[in-house]
């Protein structure tokens, strides 16, 4: 049971975007009234239309919701792209929120690159999900099917924040399954809440989220156009005001873990994969160490394909830590893998190698434990491993 927070209606319909009749590929998220909204965006140069205008409108405490489509990105399409994604808010407030404007929405597109919206099928079903929006369970999940594109199942994830003036609910979905790559993955992701916070607050709130969580994952290191990430959350008052202090803290806290959930989903669902591949770095100098050494095992095609194929090659994984251009300590290195000890004080241990191949092969999650001196620093990746059918899928995507 999907608890929605107040405050909120949604819808998903098809517009005829996607080739596969009646898949949902319009979303409407829609707040009864003026709410804040934060947002974090790839940092990609080669950025879509829609990111560049909802970049340019968050953070801000007067935001009336959000209209998305899925089957084609609005990337790389110039001028007309710009025109058409402001087109899309427009139509949006007029015809969700009595007395909104265009620059009340925001807007999100995730598709193919490099082709112009069917903006006649786009304006006919933004009216049509107006028409139908609502705030039942069953409303959230047709605007979650409306954002998928290679997804094999919807993206959720729910949590409750215990505050002093009681319980706040936040609601997420995201999408995303290739071209994932850290700072952002490809994938769009909405998070809506009925707490009350400050747009300054809600802005350093989600930001820390997606560094512990959707800036944290790959499949295959390929960073998109359009990777956008936005927050809703309800506009403080004099009757409630914005949450500080610990309340803030527990909120912050339950937003991250939430993300964390979500981004974790993505690899899992990787195009093709078989593994979701869990990486945990400690004892580098600092944080961002630790993070670079986690990237760079995660980023590794050597190290992705050993685990497709249950080959316990750890020289793959230690010497990815070797060139991820931070300090380690390689006398202090160890490694684990799926709890195994493979690799201890700079020296190889015994280990049995067919053990170490079942434990990869008979789980879809495979944990690397490597720690690489005695510092404070440490960070968590995911990754997925790759395989022919990755290849195969990608090889054949637009033809």
């Amino acid at each position: 049971m999907v608890e929605i927070p107040r405050g909120y209606r949604f819808s998903g319909v098809s517009a005829g975007i996607k080739s596969r009749a009646g898949a949902k590929d319009v979303s409407l998220i829609v707040a009864d009234e003026p709410c804040v909204a934060a947002g974090v965006y790839t940092t990609n140069q080669i950025v879509a239309a829609p990111v560049v205008l909802s970049r340019s409108r968050t953070p801000c405490d007067s935001m009336r919701g959000i209209v998305i489509n899925s089957g084609n990105a609005n990337a790389c399409t110039g001028t007309r792209g710009q025109s058409d994604a402001d087109e899309m808010t427009r139509l949006a407030a007029s015809v969700c929120a009595r007395g909104a404007t265009a620059e009340q929405f925001l807007v999100m597109s995730t598709g193919v690159i490099g082709r112009f919206l069917p903006m006649d099928k786009i304006r006919s079903g933004i009216a049509s999900a107006a028409e139908g929006l609502g705030a039942s369970e069953s409303s959230f999940l047709d605007s979650v099917d409306g954002i998928m594109t290679t997804d094999s199942g919807r993206k959720i994830a729910s949590r409750l924040a215990a505050t002093s003036r009681g319980d706040c609910r936040l609601l997420g979905m995201c999408k995303g399954a290739g071209m994932i790559g850290p700072k952002m993955a490809t994938m769009l992701a909405i998070v809506v809440t009925d707490a009350p916070l400050d747009p300054v607050d809600a802005q350093r709130s989600l930001q820390a989220a997606a560094n512990r969580s959707f800036n944290c994952i790959s499949v295959e290191g390929h960073m998109s156009t359009n990777d956008s990430l936005v927050l809703l959350a309800a506009r403080p008052s004099a009757k409630t005001p914005a949450l500080g202090g610990n309340d803030l803290c527990n909120f912050g806290g339950e937003l991250t873990e939430l993300c964390i959930e979500l981004a974790k989903k993505i690899p899992d669902d990787g195009e093709g994969a078989t593994h979701l591949i869990e990486i945990h770095v400690r004892g580098a100098n600092t944080d961002a160490d630790a993070d670079a050494v986690a990237r760079s095992i995660a980023l590794s095609n050597l190290v992705k394909t050993a685990i497709t194929g249950g080959d316990p090659n750890w020289g793959r994984i230690v010497s990815a830590a070797g060139y991820a251009g931070v300090p380690i300590q390689p006398h202090r290195t160890a490694l684990k893998l799926n709890q195994i000890p493979l690799f201890e004080r700079g020296e190889p241990l015994p280990f049995d190698a067919k053990q170490v191949s079942h434990a990869i092969r008979s789980s879809k999650l495979t944990v690397i434990e490597l720690d690489v001196g005695l510092g404070p620093g440490s960070a968590t990746h995911w990754t997925t491993d790759l395989n022919t059918e990755y290849v195969r899928f990608n090889s054949e995507y637009t033809t």
